[in-house]
């Protein structure tokens, strides 16, 4: 059976972007699972390979490279890691074609998802590019109004009702129509990654205030929007409960009690996962024409082109979306 091609961006390259994809396409068991195709500067990923120690890298794995070239303004690859590190437009440009390419990559079937690498959102407005950050990018390019997020970390999936907003704002999100929007689309997410959701193994929605409000004693949004929200679905036969305490929701679908849980605001579901196990926590975008996956973890400027950049996490990636990928 052909292996399946998953396109790799390689994010941000002053980030550490272009090392953990040179690490990522060169491993053998990536290789036996998928066909791994870097999306981006081909000279760049040499030079990353070369600063790693990858032997031969050109020779073996030149074929996983789809080239995607520098802006006019950038310096020559030669060059690009002694601007390691630093915000640059050139790098925010080169991060959103490659984007762009690996969305053209899926929607053409040549390749059958994307995994991407740490962008930067500073370069992206630095470059002028009128997105805050992946989620919005793949939205845009595909006229997907509201891609859908869910995290995965050793079995426990995240679903977020809120993303890249502040916490005052996401409170206001929280409302019975958003929330039954995202019941409803969590389950067929689900569905569609083959993830059996029963009554006896429902998805949980988290609650909002400490211990689930009290009853109205810290916050009433569980009593008044969440809550109805929930029963409202259970009466429609939809497998879902709560709102449980997002003190302990996380960890009881950890242990296998629900088949996911639906987070209220980013850092709620962010924490849970990232403490469970903070490499190996994959964000993946849902209601796209393809899958698209990514790791957890900024572009580390501190680190970058060090040779030191841990690649797990976006090995991980590129197994998720040959995983769940059709």
């Amino acid at each position: 059976m052909r292996k399946k091609t998953i396109a790799v961006t390689i994010g941000d390259p002053l980030g550490i972007g272009p090392e953990i994809v040179a690490r990522t396409i060169a491993d053998p068991g990536i290789n036996r699972l998928c066909r791994p195709l870097a999306v981006g500067n081909r000279s760049v990923l040499i030079r990353a390979a070369a600063l790693l120690g990858i032997e031969r890298f050109e020779e073996r794995f030149g074929g996983n490279i789809c080239d995607v070239a520098l802006p006019d303004d950038a310096p020559s690859p030669e060059d690009v890691p002694s601007y390691a590190g630093t915000v640059n437009a050139f790098a925010g440009t080169h991060a959103f074609d490659c984007i762009v390419k690996a969305h053209e990559l899926c929607i053409s079937g040549k390749a059958a998802a994307v995994a991407t690498a740490p962008i930067n959102k500073e370069a992206l407005r630095a470059a002028y590019v009128p997105f805050i950050g992946h989620t919005e990018i793949f939205g845009a390019l595909t006229g997907t109004a509201d891609p859908l997020t869910m995290f995965e970390t050793d079995g426990l999936r995240v679903f977020f009702l809120t993303r890249h907003v502040s916490l005052r704002k996401a409170c206001d999100l929280v409302t019975k129509e958003r929330l039954a929007d995202y019941i409803e689309r969590s389950l067929n997410a689900l569905e569609q990654l083959g993830v059996e959701v029963t009554a006896d193994m429902p998805v949980a929605v988290a609650g909002l205030n400490p211990h689930s409000g009290e009853h109205g004693l810290f916050g009433t949004e569980e009593v008044e929007i969440i809550a109805p929200a929930v029963e409202e679905a259970k009466k429609a036969g939809l497998p879902v409960t709560g709102p449980i305490g997002a003190d302990s929701v996380f960890h009881m679908a950890h242990i296998g009690k629900f088949a996911a849980v639906l987070s209220l605001y980013h850092d709620q579901g962010h924490i849970a996962t990232k403490t469970l196990d903070f490499e190996r926590t994959i964000s993946l975008t849902l209601g796209l024409p393809y899958l698209r996956t990514s790791v957890d973890h900024g572009t580390a400027f501190d680190i970058a082109w060090k040779g030191i950049a841990g690649s797990v996490s976006m090995k991980e990636a590129v197994r998720l979306a040959a995983k769940y990928s059709c």
